[in-house]
């Protein structure tokens, strides 16, 4: 339902809230609102104007495009999706983003892009590694207390004992698997 086709019916209306069913009914007979349905408890009072308004910027955010990295290489700046980045590692003073469908060598530290790539689903998987968690398709133990994980598209990489802690990450909900980064 967009802002438009809600906007007339609201105009100059004002939903009514209270903390009790008993208090809807005392407000309704004292006039301050005329209640339409008093069977569901009211959960708070907004006026028409601040619910359009509400609605717009919910609207403003649905259409924002997914998140984006701007990065310098080959002499101009380049907008990728994250959600197209699998993995970022060093290569000397550079990285190496593993980006579909081309690659790209950035010339940053690795410490430093880990952490603007932290707050979107990216992890330290190794001192020279790290992997976009939405890309990973599976995780496998080693008998040497290491893991392999293996993402989209076929490509594995090591996930030393020292990183191990950051794939609880990689799951909301861990079925029959609970010690597998402990």
């Amino acid at each position: 339902m967009s802002v438009r086709e809600i906007q007339s019916p609201l105009r100059g209306a004002t939903i009514c809230s209270t903390k009790s069913r008993r208090d809807t009914l005392e407000s309704t007979a004292d006039e301050f609102c005329e209640a339409a349905d008093t069977s569901l408890l009211p959960v708070i009072r907004v006026d028409a104007a601040n619910l359009l308004r509400v609605l717009r910027q919910l609207e403003v955010i649905a259409k924002r495009q997914a998140p984006r990295i701007a990065l310098k290489a080959k002499g101009s700046i380049l907008l990728l999706d994250l959600a197209d980045i699998l993995a970022v590692h060093a290569e000397g003073n550079y990285v190496s983003l593993q980006h579909r469908p081309t690659p790209y060598l950035v010339h940053e530290p690795l410490s430093s892009l880990a952490e603007k790539l932290k707050p979107y689903g990216f992890i330290r998987i190794h001192r020279s590694v790290v992997v976009n968690i939405s890309a990973v398709e599976e995780i496998q133990p080693l008998p040497t207390g290491e893991y392999r994980l293996r993402l989209k598209g076929g490509k594995k990489y090591l996930v030393t004992r020292t990183y191990k802690h950051n794939l609880r990450d990689l799951a909301e909900l861990w079925v029959g698997s609970e010690r597998l980064c402990g």
